[in-house]
């Protein structure tokens, strides 16, 4: 489709294929990406009451374990023997805030988060937080921790994956 001359005079008409052309370029580019900002390690925490937002900065370390029980951190797939040395390199470069935050399936068994919480506190983490998410409809019984509890950084919603 192009110009079409005719007695009447020059026609002109906008090119839709290029424009389709740019769209599914677009649409396969999507396709690609979409997914690999969804991968990762997904688990859905345990719920609990009296909790306090965490907000999620950029330099929070998760240690993630899905339903399982592999190991992920910062959503990275590591097995058992890799995960240490991971921690070391991170923590052994912070002078300050060696804080950890361990995200586990509910499902999962206990001794296994206790297994990533040693593993952590072995490599220089001096703190590990686990992550859980308010019961669905309640409501911290400490006033305090209600001051913005179901809003993260930038007004969205909390809970899910980190």
């Amino acid at each position: 489709m192009g110009m079409q001359l005719s007695s009447e005079g020059v026609k002109s008409e906008p090119n839709m294929v290029p424009m389709i052309d740019i769209m599914l370029v677009l649409l396969i580019i999507f396709m690609i990406v979409i997914p690999a900002l969804l991968a990762g390690h997904n688990a859905i925490p345990p719920e609990g009451q009296n909790i306090k937002p965490h907000p999620n900065e950029d330099d929070d370390v998760v240690f993630g374990i899905d339903a399982d029980g592999k190991f992920y951190l910062d959503k990275k797939p590591l097995s058992d023997q890799e995960i240490g040395a991971a921690i070391r390199a991170i923590y052994d470069v912070r002078t300050t805030d060696k804080i950890m935050f361990i995200k586990a399936d509910k499902g999962i068994k206990y001794d296994r988060v206790m297994e990533a919480m040693e593993i952590a506190s072995n490599q220089g983490v001096r703190v590990a937080a686990l992550i859980t998410d308010q019961i669905k409809g309640s409501q911290s019984l400490i006033e305090s921790d209600n001051a913005g509890a179901d809003l993260g950084i930038g007004g969205e919603k909390k809970g899910g994956t980190p």
